[in-house]
């Protein structure tokens, strides 16, 4: 089976497309708004043109070195137009997506706009995305640029929206729920993103206030949709930190089409570049594909398959952090002996049907299972001293410890390791008749989770170990002697056998419709979902049900001026997962409810031309009201959550962004965030939850050199305020409520294009193999920054004072990257 795969990648990579002389190709897919290809489609020309296949796809030759004016209609939908002047042999690709025909009912009902707008969707550039320098590129690379968006760990690809954790955010390739590792607990561990960029065709992110057809979480949805190839094709990209390569291809008949890519990533080259000296390699690879059959021009057949392999090796050795004021400046000195050997291996497939019934009714069935087996073993010993650093500029012992106010050491230990089997099957459909649109989806979801927790944390100080805080506790050494056991500060032992069963589903309506010359666009919805837990290890199963209701609606008025006011909102509930039923000793707790908050987001967008090029203003402004909440701590992106219901909260705060045309040609935005979000424990009053990010701002800049086009800028800069600094989990948050310093950071990358479409070199030389060819230098971090993640408690026995010791993220970092496309 693997010698056919072989076969089957080299076949893909070995074939190219060849242009015809003195003219251009255009070609693609013809879709509708359901990303259905569209049969009989008419792409023409003058009095030249040509109709798509019953696969929709089409390919047009033009005239080259003229502009020429392209036309593309069908007969039930709306027609496109558009100018385009290409270069001698030229293959440019364009897969249209024609829009239901609003000139044909009686009423003209927003014309020529994106239906994501009006939903609130931002549509992000899957070029842009693959050319946006990050230390974790990719997708989430480029989300932490966008407002109400929020990370402050660059190793990481988990985020916050507006307030939320990690654990509330909906990502979906191709309409199919993908999922995140269960153990991680920093962004060194958890490997690459599921999202493969080389595969993407298209990228749609939702900040909240989104429709009832997404899923029954709080925050935000991520909608990746990946290619349906055109054409034969490969793509291999290079650099310090790894590689990936993938290749497409489509067969003679039109009915297949397949696309895989490989990845691998060490991120050695990052972590080497901080304080702590280690011998460390954390190792990360997938192979990923999606594959689609047209059994007829009605039904097509869909599979999306992932393996991921992840393996993560750190032995640390030594490390000194300096910390305080530039009066006092302290220092932690650590000797570690000892390792950690992590691995997390998933595996991930689905199958999706699309039944075209008619032009009204669309039927979809999507089946799909994913698995994770999972551990996390460790035994570190880390020996410390607490001093004081020498400040004086005169001395020669400047910046060396001077004396040693304390002197301890830690022994953590973990044995954990997790199986979890999920699956899922899924029924979605769509019917469209004239303005109306419904939309329904029923959902059932089997969760079968085996988990084992053994972790523990022994602390000494001076030849004392120290205990948990008991409050029933009196050491009255030395005056009488100690005689009971050591114990350790922190220790956690559980074994879990836990099954979930879901049954979730959703009714929606829209319409298109106008008030006088307004046009306007409403949808209104509601979700359900019922789960009930059970396990030979949980005392008694628990069965719960909720109802979430949503709607939003937008509104075009008859102005000259081009704007769009939006209103959203309803009551969104998150169903408990496995990690939120699990408190922090390991115990599942089946009567945990689901979080639920009450929704609303006002937003207006605002197109416009300046240096005539086009611009467009995005505002929102948004509240939250959060009930049963599930409070939780943080250590590094680990989630601990307390595993009850005994908190509200509430989040708000406004988004804007600005993006267009600033430099000709390219995209660009400055998006600027402010969020306040407090929670209520146990009604003691409201205190800062973890992610409670109060400014943001992020820029993303993209330039070229006028006289050298080819050579071309990337620029990406975040700057956020710091966040609370976290806790130990065995203590009170309403005494930590410190934060870390602010997030700042800009990564930089200058690429020089050698070969592209518009690029050739003589004839036969052998670079003209290349589609494209760039070669290019990123820099992270280039201001160098010192970021912290979450801060590392020490206690002091002598003072009995606990000093909390930022962890240090990556410092300034040179990468080299070379891109290949075939």
């Amino acid at each position: 089976m693997k010698t056919k795969y072989l076969y089957f990648l080299i076949y893909l990579i070995v074939f190219s497309v060849s242009s015809i002389a003195q003219n251009a190709t255009i070609k693609g897919i013809v879709l509708n708004e359901n990303n259905i290809p569209i049969q009989g489609a008419n792409i023409t020309y003058n009095n030249s043109g040509t109709q798509s296949d019953k696969n929709g796809v089409y390919q047009l030759s033009i005239p080259s070195n003229q502009e020429i004016q392209v036309s593309i209609s069908h007969i039930s939908l709306k027609n496109m137009q558009f100018t385009i002047k290409l270069e001698e042999g030229q293959v440019y690709e364009l897969n249209p997506i024609l829009k239901t025909d609003v000139e044909q009912i009686s009423e003209v009902l927003i014309s020529g706009r994106e239906k994501k707008v009006v939903e609130g969707i931002i549509t992000l550039d899957p070029e842009t995305i693959r050319t946006t320098p990050s230390a974790n590129a990719g997708v989430e690379g480029l989300l932490k640029s966008l407002p109400g968006v929020s990370s402050n760990n660059e190793l990481s690809t988990q985020y916050s929206v507006r307030g939320g954790n990690y654990d509330e955010n909906l990502v979906y390739v191709n309409e199919i729920e993908v999922y995140r590792p269960f153990l991680i607990r920093s962004g060194q561990q958890e490997g690459l993103s599921f999202v493969n960029t080389d595969l993407v065709r298209n990228v749609d992110f939702s900040a909240g206030g989104f429709q009832a057809k997404y899923g029954d979480k709080l925050s935000s949805v991520l909608d990746i949709t990946y290619k349906r190839p055109t054409r034969l094709g490969a793509t291999i990209d290079l650099s310090l930190l790894g590689g990936s390569i993938s290749a497409e291809g489509i067969s003679k008949n039109k009915k297949l089409a397949a696309i895989v890519g490989l990845r691998y990533r060490d991120n050695s080259l990052l972590v080497d570049a901080k304080n702590t000296e280690t011998n460390f390699q954390p190792r990360f690879a997938d192979i990923q594909t999606y594959l689609s059959y047209n059994f007829s021009s009605k039904f097509e057949l869909g599979f999306l398959g992932n393996l991921a392999l992840n393996t993560y090796d750190y032995k640390p050795i030594k490390e000194q952090v300096n910390f305080g004021t530039l009066q006092t400046i302290k220092a932690l000195t650590v000797l570690y002996n000892g390792q950690e050997k992590d691995q997390y291996q998933t595996y991930f497939g689905a199958l999706k049907g699309t039944y075209k019934a008619n032009d009204n009714l669309t039927l979809k069935l999507i089946a799909s299972g994913y698995h994770t087996q999972e551990q996390e073993h460790y035994d570190i010993f880390a020996a410390y001293a607490l001093g004081t650093v020498n400040t004086d500029i005169g001395s020669e012992n400047l910046g060396q410890v001077e004396f040693s106010e304390g002197v301890g050491s830690q022994l953590t230990h973990a044995r954990n390791d997790l199986d979890a089997l999920i699956f899922n099957i899924e029924h979605k459909g769509t019917y469209i008749a004239d303005q109306h649109q419904f939309d329904w989806g029923i959902k059932h979801t089997s969760e079968d989770i085996r988990d084992r927790l053994q972790e523990y944390e022994v602390i000494d100080s001076a030849g004392f170990s120290i205990r948990p805080p008991l409050l029933d506790f009196v050491n009255n050494q030395p005056y009488n002697p100690f005689v009971s056991p050591i114990t350790p500060f922190t220790s956690v032992r559980a074994t879990n056998k836990a099954k979930i069963d879901r049954f979730s589903g959703y009714v929606q309506y829209s319409i298109r419709s106008h008030i006088k010359e307004n046009e306007i666009w409403a949808n209104i919805g509601v979700r359900a979902h019922n789960w009930n837990i059970s396990g030979s290890t949980i005392n008694s199963s628990d069965s719960q049900i909720v109802f979430s209701p949503r709607a939003q609606i937008a509104i075009k008025p008859d102005w000259k001026i081009d704007m769009i006011f939006r209103a959203s909102g309803g009551l969104y509930h998150q169903p408990p997962f496995y990690r939120e039923l699990r408190d922090s000793l390991g115990i599942i707790r089946p009567e945990v409810n689901a979080q639920q908050s009450i929704h609303i987001v006002l937003g207006n967008d605002y197109s416009f031309s300046m240096w005539e090029r086009p611009f467009k203003l995005t505002s929102e402004i948004y509240y939250k009201k959060l009930t049963d909440v599930n409070p939780y701590t943080i250590e590094n992106v680990r989630i601990r959550y307390r595993a009850r219901n005994n908190a509200e909260a509430y989040a708000q705060g406004i988004d804007i962004r600005l993006n267009g045309e600033f430099v000709p040609g390219t995209e660009s935005w400055i998006s600027i965030g402010y969020l306040k979000t407090e929670e209520n424990i146990d009604n003691r009053g409201y205190i800062s939850r973890p992610t409670d990010q109060r400014l943001k701002v992020g820029v993303l800049f993209q330039d070229y050199v006028p006289s050298i086009p080819n050579l071309k800028m990337y620029l990406n800069m975040v700057y956020q305020t710091g966040v609370p600094g976290g806790s130990p989990s065995y203590v009170d948050p309403y005494n930590f409520q410190t934060r870390l310093r602010d997030y700042r950071r800009a990564d930089l990358g200058v690429s020089y294009i050698i070969i592209d479409k518009s690029k050739r070199l003589k004839k036969g030389h052998f670079l003209n193999t290349f589609r494209e060819l760039s070669l290019g230098v990123e820099i992270y971090n280039i201001f160098n920054n010192r970021n912290a993640i979450t801060n590392t408690f020490v206690r002091d026995a002598a003072s009995r004072r606990q000093f909390s010791i930022p962890n240090f993220l990556t410092p300034r970092v040179f990468n080299v990257r070379l891109g290949m496309k075939f």
